[in-house]
């Protein structure tokens, strides 16, 4: 993957990257999903990811895309950072880092600390939250991603202890996105979009894939078995014709919405700032709805399979368990239909963090 470029889609052409749209990245990750669903989420958190090459210095973007084999693992959370002539010097514990184990650059987000011990303030006033960059030899990793779906991204926890970054190897830990303009160095409409909905676009292709894998290995598998004290085929059930007709129609509209919803946002992106609210709470919607659409058809022909789908090494366990580690990943929360459906009623986001809710578009 990483000689084909595919960890490069989102890199800008500036630095030797694809620089690819988001519909074409959104498919190439469904494709990978439909055979495997933890190595398509690796793709999708590492190559969505790659996007932050828009917010970084120049030459410290060459330094780490510049070779061509840049992987970028980070989780959730935050550390802390003091602040020290040149840079910062960063203790923090991080899980959930998908793609660490074959990562060549790991980030961790941490809160600013003056040299007084108080908390740096951002340009509006809120606390001062950095991304730091670097090189994944440094932090120890902890073993403990013994999980149920997606077993293969090994999603460890990883700690560094008062480690220095310089100012350039960190960046503003802004989900929603980049603070001012004159810190996006890429005009091209793929960097106007949030890393909080790359991340959505990807996580929801990983969804239609598996669901699109699981699906296709029912058709096959319709065609072949015939249940336990049943005339025919299980194609020849009515039942089941119903059911695979309505999980194609599923997971087939939810793609149409999260694409239409790309295409739209797309067309709006302008050079300097991110895409418009009315253009980001469609792909939110969107994404969300695809990640339990899919999880729903999956649900459906794993259940249609009968006793064939309990035995590991089918298509149909290994999927059944991965999409609904899908669904508990933040992505696929379902307080994001409350959030978009408070937007769409001309409320105010109702969270106890308004500004959390509102970073999830």
């Amino acid at each position: 993957m990483v000689d084909a470029g595919l960890f490069r889609m989102l890199v800008p052409a500036s630095l030797g990257g694809a620089e690819t749209d988001l519909i074409t990245f959104a498919e190439v990750i469904e494709l990978i999903a439909a055979a495997d669903g933890s190595t398509a989420w690796c793709l999708g958190q590492g190559g969505g990811s790659a996007q932050i090459a828009a917010g970084i210095e120049r030459e410290t973007a060459r330094a780490i895309f510049g070779d061509g084999t840049a992987i970028i693992a980070w989780g959730p959370g935050a550390g802390t950072a003091a602040a020290v002539d040149g840079g910062y010097r960063i203790t923090g514990k991080w899980p959930f880092a998908s793609g660490c184990h074959h990562a060549t650059w790991m980030g961790g987000t941490a809160r600013i600390i003056n040299t007084d011990g108080s908390p740096r303030l951002r340009w509006d006033g809120a606390p001062e939250v950095r991304r730091m960059l670097f090189q994944a030899s440094v932090p120890k990793f902890f073993d403990v991603w013994d999980v149920s779906g997606l077993r293969g991204t090994g999603s460890d926890t990883y700690s560094v202890e008062d480690l220095f970054v310089s100012e350039a190897y960190s960046l503003p830990a802004l989900l929603s996105g980049l603070p001012r303009p004159d810190l996006r160095h890429e005009p091209g409409p793929l960097y106007a979009f949030p890393l909080v909905l790359i991340y959505a676009i990807a996580f929801a292709s990983v969804a239609l894939g598996i669901a699109r894998g699981a699906l296709d290995a029912f058709v096959e598998l319709a065609g072949a078995k015939t249940a336990r004290g049943a005339p025919g085929l299980l194609r020849d059930d009515g039942v089941i014709q119903s059911q695979v007709a309505r999980s194609e129609a599923g997971t087939r509209s939810a793609r149409a919405f999260l694409h239409a919803a790309i295409h739209d946002a797309w067309a709006a992106a302008g050079p300097e700032t991110q895409i418009p609210i009315e253009c980001r709470v469609p792909i939110r919607l969107a994404s969300t709805h695809a990640i339990h659409a899919a999880a729903q058809a999956v649900d459906t022909v794993y259940h249609a399979a009968g006793a064939t789908a309990i035995f590991a090494g089918n298509p149909f366990e290994r999927r059944f368990r991965d999409v609904h580690a899908v669904t508990q990943q933040g992505q696929g929360s379902q307080a994001h239909f409350k959030t978009v459906g408070q937007y769409l009623l001309g409320l105010d986001p109702n969270a106890e963090d308004a500004d959390a809710a509102l970073a999830t578009l």
